[in-house]
């Protein structure tokens, strides 16, 4: 089945599948952590669309489907945060996808909670996800991102302790609406291009953006 949609996906420039990795932990221990909104919008993302996680690919949880013309792939690394790239570069190898139709979707503690940011590309930010991911993409960091904000930690909180930790109710609200808000902006994305949903997206986040950044959470 994945040969066969693989070759049908290839037919056209215009049909090129989408590969969108989203970063996380896996098992029970690390569901709702802010660490694993990554996994989320995946999931959010692929329950809209009736699209089943079900299967095991390139050491991840993977699911298939089209939207609108567009294929895509859904990956969830189940490799632990730090060795994600042991999973997405393996499998955008796998499907001979160029960088540019691969988007990886992360926690960003440099964005106020439940804020967004699409870009085409950037560094890692400290991030050992990202780092694993550029390590295992032969160090180019040309690939698309979905940033999700989790706000910084409080105080002199431990940022591993603070990453790892379930979001409080306040936060959870605000995860939960962002949520709602990438999976639309990854619509966008498959419609209109990653150029117009980034522009789209970006000015709508950046007013949500002045907005929130001094909420308590």
């Amino acid at each position: 089945m994945l040969n066969h949609l693989h070759r049908r996906c290839l037919c056209t420039a215009s049909t090129r599948p989408w590969l969108f990795v989203g970063l996380g932990n896996p098992g029970e221990k690390y569901k709702g952590t802010r660490h694993n909104v990554g996994f989320e919008m995946i999931d959010a993302f692929a329950e809209s669309h009736g699209i089943a996680m079900d299967k095991v690919h390139c050491k991840a949880l993977f699911g298939q489907g089209i939207v609108g013309e567009v294929p895509v792939f859904l990956a969830k690394p189940q490799t632990y945060m730090n060795l994600s790239g042991e999973s997405a570069g393996p499998m955008a190898a796998y499907y001979k996808l160029p960088l540019d139709r691969v988007l990886v979707i992360h926690d960003d503690m440099n964005l106020p909670c439940g804020v967004l940011r699409l870009h085409d590309k950037g560094g890692h930010g400290s991030h050992n996800g990202l780092k694993s991911v550029i390590y295992h993409f032969r160090g180019n960091r040309e690939f698309c991102r979905l940033r999700i904000g989790i706000g910084r930690p409080p105080g002199q909180m431990d940022p591993k302790a603070f990453l790892l930790q379930k979001f409080n109710v306040a936060a959870r609200q605000r995860i939960d609406g962002a949520l709602e808000e990438g999976v639309e902006a990854l619509k966008l994305l498959l419609s209109r291009g990653l150029t117009e949903s980034a522009r789209r997206f970006n000015e709508e986040q950046k007013y949500k953006h002045l907005r929130v950044q001094t909420l308590p959470v």
